[in-house]
């Protein structure tokens, strides 16, 4: 096994942080196993300072993962290992941009088209596709785009 590159040494705050995060049980599992392998890890004096072999061992885990949160420890510190990274952008665009979201809402308070009563969601989806608003719309995302939030008036 090669020698460490990343040592953890958590000095007392941090170690009592982690046994309160264990303890509470709230996290996820994933947070849980890091803060335990961090436990493990630390050879700050009055830590236990396991070898990785034991850690993967004792947490039944895989090398890679005690390894990497290791090195996140060291590198970027005691946040970055027990939160999920935020993403920047979300997966996918949104369709409904603020100029397709603007004539979307005009469309849907506009009269509806002979024939029918009122706008219907699935309707909406169908004319904001037919009027080229949009490449493509389902209506989930036509009702979601529609939507009242906290900050529209009443």
């Amino acid at each position: 096994m090669p020698a460490k590159k990343y040592i953890v040494e958590l000095d007392a705050g941090e170690r009592e942080l982690l046994t309160g995060f264990i303890s509470t049980g709230k996290a996820s599992a994933k947070a849980i196993l890091k803060a335990r392998i961090l436990l493990k890890a630390d050879e700050a004096e009055g830590g236990p300072g396991w070898l990785d072999s034991q850690i993967v061992e004792a947490l039944d885990t895989n090398l890679t993962m005690v390894m990497r949160t290791r090195e996140k420890f060291v590198t970027e510190g005691l946040g970055a290992v027990l939160a999920r990274k935020k993403r920047l952008s979300p997966p996918t665009p949104p369709i409904f941009d603020g100029e397709a979201q603007a004539k979307l809402t005009a469309l849907a308070c506009s009269e509806p088209p002979e024939g029918h009563a009122r706008w219907t969601i699935r309707l909406l989806a169908e004319h904001v596709v037919e009027r080229r608003i949009v490449p493509k719309a389902h209506f989930n995302t036509v009702a979601r785009a529609l939507k009242k939030t906290t900050s529209s008036r009443t």
